[in-house]
């Protein structure tokens, strides 16, 4: 499972390249592709259209081939997200931690296959610590300080709770719950990037909690 999470991470950093890539060429012809996969995707089709937009054949076919590596690398990925949620559907631990706010399928597996014995870590805090989602200690006065984390150890699930960390932040606003008046309240004092870390941070050690007590997340109303 973590031989697929790594194929994905790679396809999907040659697809942002491919679509970066793509986008720059066609502005170099006073072509401006909207922000999103989808609106590029949208442009490369056209590009089949030779009557569509008004290019030098020469610069249309080698645009065409970057959309043809695009689309291989489009269906790898879809490919290997069905086999990664078929495994999902096949392992309890996974479950349970899609449970969590901010935790899709992608997040759950990468985190039940990375952590098969959650006894290895001694509490959630320490598991937040391996993935380096815990403050860096202040060499001159050992404080702890919101959002200067230390950055180390596993960075590709470091990064998926800090992206699924942003999706939860984007609905505050409509979260009823105990988290959701938490996550508001830090909105209302810190900067949105430093919030991101702490809800990471604190999606981190619900994950172990529920990974070493096998149970699923239970939401607390607000008051």
């Amino acid at each position: 499972v973590l031989v697929l999470h790594r194929s994905r991470d790679l396809l999907m950093g040659q697809r942002t390249m491919i679509l970066n890539a793509i986008r720059a060429q066609l502005a170099e012809f006073g072509i401006v592709a909207a922000q999103g996969p989808a609106r590029v995707f949208a442009l490369v089709r056209r590009l089949s259209e030779p009557d569509d937009l008004t290019l030098p054949a020469i610069a249309r076919s080698a645009l065409l081939a970057l959309g043809s590596q695009l689309e291989n690398l489009a269906a790898a990925i879809r490919n290997i997200e069905r086999q990664l949620f078929v495994w999902h559907r096949q392992n309890a631990a996974s479950q349970r931690l899609e449970t969590i706010p901010g935790v899709g399928i992608i997040t759950a597996t990468a985190l039940a296959a990375s952590v098969p014995d959650p006894s290895v870590f001694k509490s959630g805090r320490q598991f937040a610590a391996w993935l380096g989602l815990v403050p860096r200690q202040n060499s001159s006065g050992g404080k702890d300080r919101l959002g200067r984390v230390s950055k180390m150890g596993n960075g590709y699930l470091r990064r998926l709770l800090v992206v699924g960390a942003t999706s939860v932040t984007r609905r505050a606003d409509t979260n009823q719950t105990r988290t959701g008046a938490w996550v508001r309240s830090l909105l209302e004092r810190k900067p949105h990037r430093l919030v991101t870390v702490a809800i990471a941070n604190k999606t981190a050690r619900t994950a172990w909690a529920l990974l070493a007590k096998e149970e699923t997340y239970r939401a607390t109303p607000a008051a």
